[in-house]
């Protein structure tokens, strides 16, 4: 490993947040600081146009499997063109308002193929998508979490909140989160991905929903603790409204090594602006699990809850080419 060669990178996440680490991690692709790029994507989402199709016909849900996708289509004409073609929501009144373009031709492949991994890789070559994009599981998972604060008369009883929409909506405080099934198996493909990368990227996103899940997984979580892999964790910006209100930059980390106690982490990439007067804090629990804290300017903008892809492409190719300190 190191910067003398192209690397293998896995990203795993769901949703925007793995949107934001593919468009930045695409970006080292096509500079040829990566030779190969996979992302292993959360299927759990249960709302919208996802859970709808999900529910309807028994498939995976393809929002975020989509998102991903679409993440890692070309910055040219084409690319372009066929990232917004596969964002695009219909409006209208009839029964297919609310569904995005994306994920009715996902699920129409997963009818015609049969094949979940193979679907999506017709998928991403129709897209010319720089990369391959991979469920975490092959049968859809849902999320079940014991919450506190939710009952007036005793804010210590915690309540099952269940569903990813649910668990990231809740107004209470999430205490611990599990899958459903509790027996279900990761997708080979990724296992196989994860065991040849040089990297493995893990957040930023919804904590509990989208980033936990990856590690709540038997067989995945097992992968990851015995990787040779780097692995870099990807701090939020913010708090999250429902499931992380109050959290420091440290708390997040601590999460990840709670679940997964066996995790080796190489280095934990933070903003600098929303990491703040939390620096000391989050660089003494960083060391205590080994690791070294790289502080950049990945926000969008101070305050923002958005990483800049560019920004953050230029993060990963520091640290990956070995010249962060």
């Amino acid at each position: 490993m190191g910067g003398d060669r192209a690397q293998a990178v896995v990203a795993l996440g769901g949703g925007h947040g793995l949107h934001a680490t593919l468009q930045a991690l695409r970006r080292l692709l096509e500079d040829v600081v990566l030779d190969d790029l996979t992302a292993v994507v959360t299927v759990a989402d249960n709302g919208g146009s996802s859970g709808r199709l999900r529910g309807q016909f028994d498939v995976l849900p393809p929002g975020d499997l989509r998102m991903a996708l679409a993440a890692l289509c070309g910055d040219d004409e084409w690319g372009r063109t066929w990232a917004r073609v596969l964002q695009h929501r219909f409006a209208g009144d009839g029964d297919i308002r609310g569904h995005v373009a994306g994920n009715l031709l996902i699920v129409a492949l997963w009818e015609q193929l049969g094949d979940d991994v193979a679907a999506l890789d017709w998928v991403g070559r129709l897209l010319g998508a720089r990369g391959r994009v991979l469920p975490m599981a092959l049968s859809p998972l849902d999320i079940e979490a014991d919450v506190s604060g939710l009952d007036p008369a005793d804010p210590t009883t915690r309540t099952v909140v269940r569903g990813q929409v649910e668990v990231a909506t809740t107004t209470g405080r999430i205490e611990e989160v599990r899958l459903l099934p509790a027996d279900a198996r990761p997708s080979p493909a990724a296992l196989e991905a994860i065991a040849a990368a040089d990297w493995v990227v893990l957040g930023p996103g919804s904590w509990f929903t989208s980033v936990l899940p990856h590690l709540l997984l038997p067989g995945l979580v097992d992968a990851l603790e015995s990787t040779q892999a780097r692995l870099i964790v990807v701090l939020n910006l913010t708090e999250q409204e429902g499931e992380t209100p109050g959290f420091a930059p440290a708390d997040h980390l601590q999460v990840l090594v709670d679940h997964a106690p066996g995790l080796r982490i190489h280095t934990v990439l933070a903003d600098r602006g929303s990491v703040g007067a939390h620096a000391a804090e989050l660089d003494d629990a960083v060391r205590r699990h080994g690791a070294r804290l790289v502080l950049a300017d990945v926000a969008r903008a101070p305050g923002s809850d958005q990483h800049d892809p560019q920004a953050l492409a230029r993060a990963f190719e520091d640290v990956i080419g070995g010249t962060a300190s």
